[in-house]
């Protein structure tokens, strides 16, 4: 207890000293004599509405992936921040019906100049849930990229598997997953590679607690100084106390040995309820742009309820030194330094204070995952909430409710598109709305309340919480 109060005050003392900034994109201040100091990006979470996040840097470039359902899709951008207006790429779409449906938590590795992306697919029906390998073309990671190959160690044909990764060590490229046994799934399983698209050999159980009896999924790897970290999710995925625990190995040790990994006894992340933190998992690791840094990408929900809905992409620093504690899940809103190296500008956060409102407005004072604690919602038809932004691009988060309908959104008094807000389960932070690209300069966006709603919602209201702008 005393180490997540002391955790929570230091992201207390981070936001005071990070609020302080000016704007990122504010000109920097010179005497004149000295060049102008380099300004760091910040941003908030979330940076992407997806869950099953994995996300790599490459020559100069973020490549963001997570599950899509109907294909596999790529967000890049130059900057961390931006990847959350970044617009996605569809690199995968199959036509083969026994593999087409449930694509989940894509994982993308280069190997000999060739981009490999691994998945999970099926035909619809979960029972059928097999891990599949695409390669690229060339050595662009959006591709084109062509399907190689089903993957299936030669003592494991024909069942169930999601959720790949690889790694390599000792010379050698192995694959772990989430598999079967005959007494449950979601069980951690190794196999060594041939080639990145085909398994050599027998699959190997990896025995490992979770916190939960159900669930043992997502292993991810991170190596370290001589150690390999193996980090898996426990726990269903759609329960607030989904969580992060961990296996280790030397990295001079065969990893084909369940004898070589070692049970880390208690989870590395895990809800923060007092922080508006559940169900914190699916994650990846991924290094700063000058490679001084680890940073972990998660997927987490802003609600204590038992869903699947509002999972988003979550990202935050490892502290210098051993990972066994990643600490505790960074909150919605808190703003947080990009990654060393990162280009920026960053973005800056406009409340919902700042909007400027026509027709009849109810400001919330206690919105949970709400910045500041307030937002402004409406369902009287036509009432608008209108910000005025510098910049080339803004993104709108807010409420998604039960009792929420469908907002139209117009930048520049142009024309409108429409968005529809409703959820099952109240969430607060989800992203709403981008806008295209934009010329820098002064633009302003629009939110209308449509007065128009799904057949599911029991209302037609709109909310408004934050708007994060980017660009200069």
């Amino acid at each position: 207890m005393t180490r997540l109060l002391a955790a929570v005050l230091a992201l207390c003392a981070c936001d005071a000293a990070l609020e302080a900034m000016p704007d990122a994109g504010a000109p920097p201040i010179s005497d004149g004599e000295d060049p102008p100091p380099v300004r760091p990006a910040r941003f908030r979470n979330p940076i992407n509405a997806g869950a099953d996040p994995f996300l790599t840097y490459h020559a100069g470039h973020y490549y963001l992936m997570t599950t899509q359902g109907d294909a596999l899709r790529m967000w890049k951008a130059r900057s961390l921040p931006e990847l959350a207006v970044a617009a996605p790429a569809t690199i995968w779409q199959d036509t083969d019906p026994s593999r087409d449906r449930d694509v989940w938590a894509p994982a993308l590795h280069l190997f000999d100049g060739r981009w490999y992306v691994y998945y999970t697919a099926d035909d619809g029906l979960d029972d059928h849930h097999r891990l599949h390998v695409l390669e690229s073309d060339g050595a662009d990671p959006l591709g084109p990229y062509h399907y190689k190959a089903k993957l299936e160690p030669f003592n494991g044909l024909g069942l169930w598997a999601i959720d790949p990764e690889v790694f390599e060590q000792n010379g050698k490229r192995y694959i772990v997953w989430s598999g079967e046994n005959a007494q449950a799934r979601n069980r951690l399983y190794i196999a060594q590679l041939a080639n990145p698209w085909t398994i050599g050999g027998p699959r190997v159980y990896l025995p490992a607690a979770g916190g939960c009896p159900e669930v043992r999924e997502a292993p991810s790897i991170l190596q370290r100084d001589g150690t390999t970290h193996l980090v898996y999710s426990s726990c269903d995925t759609g329960k607030p106390d989904y969580q992060l625990w961990m296996l280790t190995a030397p990295m001079s040790a065969d990893p084909m040995l369940a004898s070589s990994w070692t049970q880390h006894p208690v989870p590395v992340l895990r809800a923060a309820p007092e922080l508006g933190v559940f169900g914190p998992g699916s994650n990846g690791f991924f290094k700063s742009p000058d490679g001084t840094e680890d940073w972990i990408v998660y997927h987490a929900k802003n609600t204590g309820s038992f869903t699947y809905d509002g999972r988003t992409t979550r990202v935050q620093k490892l502290a210098p030194g051993s990972p066994l504690d990643l600490g505790p899940p960074v909150p919605v809103n808190e703003p947080q330094l990009a990654p060393s190296g990162d280009p920026g500008p960053g973005t800056y956060s406009l409340d919902d204070g700042d909007a400027t409102f026509a027709g009849d407005w109810t400001l919330y004072t206690t919105c949970a995952q709400c910045m500041g604690n307030t937002d402004h919602g409406s369902a009287q038809t036509g009432a608008t909430a209108t910000y005025t932004f510098t910049g080339t691009q803004i993104a709108l988060y807010a409420v998604k409710d039960a009792g929420n309908g469908i907002a139209a959104f117009s930048i520049d008094d142009g024309p409108e598109t429409t968005r529809d807000t409703y959820a099952p389960i109240r969430q607060g932070a989800q992203p709403i709305y981008v806008s295209p690209r934009l010329a820098p300069g002064v633009h302003t966006l629009a939110v209308r309340v449509t007065g128009t709603k799904s057949p599911a919602s029991a209302g037609v209201a709109i909310g408004i919480d934050r708007a994060d702008v980017f660009g200069p």
